[in-house]
């Protein structure tokens, strides 16, 4: 019974601590879809992408954070099915061979647009986002393109008071307010940013949350939860270790007041376009942790892929647990798909 006080306690803690922030949420896997968290990146393949996902994070808290999304986004107008280098299906016995690569030449001026609907649960709380996105794409040498996105949307914050437990009776914090329901609290968002990238690498900048602002829940509007911009830098190169085998490391700086900043390093190995294993270090102010992930590729239409990440910080890893995360992927009205499914175990 004390040791499960202990957890509750910690877990209640840190949950309100990370509500009042207001952080974009985590994501091991963000190489694999940096569109979440940049617009630029909207219609960068010659397919339209769709992702779901779903993250349980530091399982072994109840309440702990639960993270899921949709998001979609294809290009208008490309008349040219080079891809970016991310992508997972491009043209060829072997699509992810050393040579098509050197013989990458930038996409044509094109557009892309996109959608992301998402829901992130802590403890209480619970925020659901939807954005729209655009993307202009515009080579600027022969290899290289830039484009420049822009995100817009709204984000309800919704305050479940029936969940909330207090020690004694008619003891209340007055961050929260003591009436019964939920309280629901709506705020639109903006975001924007640039992409540039080419055969070899990839590099962006980003910030969400453009508009600060606070949102109260309860009788003190000076412990009211605060919106204050997120800011992204992600830059990743690919280096070839053979014809078939490609190594990824990339890196991604996230920062947020009140100086808060996080860094995440990542290696993603890639056979082909057929299957990949990677692993992560992400080290925080509020938290941080090791990870490991692997994917498969199925007719180069479908694609699975699964983070496991452990926590290292101090004062929660022996009651966090363990946090996972899959993902799904769709590559709807790709050209170069098999027509029946390729065995590639």
């Amino acid at each position: 019974m004390f040791v499960k006080k202990i957890i509750v306690g910690l877990g209640a803690v840190l949950l309100s601590h990370l509500a009042f922030t207001q952080a974009k949420p985590y994501f091991t896997q963000y190489v694999l879809n940096n569109y979440l968290l940049n617009p630029a990146v909207s219609g960068i393949e010659n397919y339209v992408d769709l992702k779901l996902s779903n993250r349980n994070q530091w399982s072994a808290i109840e309440g702990h954070p639960r993270t899921t999304y949709i998001s979609i986004h294809g290009p208008i107008g490309k008349s040219d099915y080079r891809t970016s280098a991310t992508s997972f299906a491009v043209p060829g016995e072997n699509p992810r061979g050393k040579s098509y690569w050197e013989e990458y030449t930038a996409p044509a001026p094109h557009h892309g647009i996109g959608f992301i609907g998402m829901n992130d649960k802590t403890g209480y709380f619970n925020r659901w986002s939807a954005y729209a996105t655009y993307a202009y794409h515009k080579p600027i040498s022969v290899k290289t393109t830039l484009s420049v996105g822009f995100q817009a949307g709204v984000s309800s914050i919704q305050l479940d008071q029936s969940k909330v437990v207090w020690a004694d009776p008619g003891v209340y914090d007055p961050a929260i307010s003591n009436t019964s329901g939920t309280i629901n609290k709506i705020k639109p968002e903006l975001g924007a940013g640039l992409w540039l990238y080419s055969a070899k690498y990839f590099a962006g900048l980003s910030v969400l949350n453009i508009i600060p602002g606070k949102v109260s829940f309860g009788d003190q509007n000076d412990r009211s939860t605060y919106f204050e911009p997120n800011y992204f830098f992600t830059a990743g190169y690919r280096l070839w270790l053979s014809d078939d085998v490609s190594l990824m490391p990339s890196a991604m700086i996230q920062y947020w007041k009140p100086q808060l900043f996080g860094v995440h390093i990542n290696a993603k190995l890639q056979y082909q376009d057929k299957f990949w294993v990677g692993g992560a270090y992400r080290h925080g102010d509020l938290i941080a942790g090791y990870s490991a992930m692997a994917g498969i590729l199925v007719s180069n239409s479908f694609n699975i892929s699964y983070a496991y990440e452990a926590a290292t910080t101090n004062q929660m890893r022996a009651y966090t647990g363990q946090t996972h995360e899959i993902m799904l992927g769709f590559l709807i009205n790709n050209k170069f798909g098999d027509s029946c499914p390729r065995n590639i175990w």
